[in-house]
């Protein structure tokens, strides 16, 4: 008798890309170096996060993260997507899954990766921000 099989559909990461302005930007670790490579030219070092500048480059980026494994959502609203911690509060982990990061006179705004950061942050003691932000 035949042991029953079936098969196994692999689960494709999903990464959010957020317009900022004029630009498409997202935080992402690859641990596949050919295709942290492929994407290095878009690469900001000092925020930690890929940056694109025009369409065409966001495109072609997709279809690379596509054929690598990779699903993505475009976000042009960022509501949901933002929290805030007061000054006085340790920031570290929130900031090390933004995207973007703000600061005003009393608080700390962060633009999160994906919304699995934002309930991470708010596990923390953030907040969401309903209002429109501008980073």
């Amino acid at each position: 008798m035949q042991a029953n099989t079936f098969d196994v559909v692999e689960r494709r990461k999903r990464i959010t890309i957020f317009k900022l302005g004029k630009l498409w930007v997202f935080k992402q670790f690859f641990d596949n170096h050919e295709l942290f490579n492929a994407l290095l030219d878009y690469y900001n070092k000092d925020l930690f996060r890929f940056e694109f500048k025009s369409t065409g480059a966001r495109n072609n980026a997709l279809k690379l993260l596509e054929r690598n494994g990779f699903d993505y959502d475009l976000v042009e609203d960022l509501k949901g997507h933002v929290v805030q911690l007061p000054k006085s509060a340790k920031y570290a982990q929130v900031l090390k899954n933004s995207v973007a990061f703000k600061e005003t006179a009393n608080e700390r705004l962060f633009l999160m990766k994906d919304l699995a950061a934002v309930e991470e942050a708010v596990g923390l003691g953030a907040k969401i921000v309903e209002a429109e932000v501008a980073f």
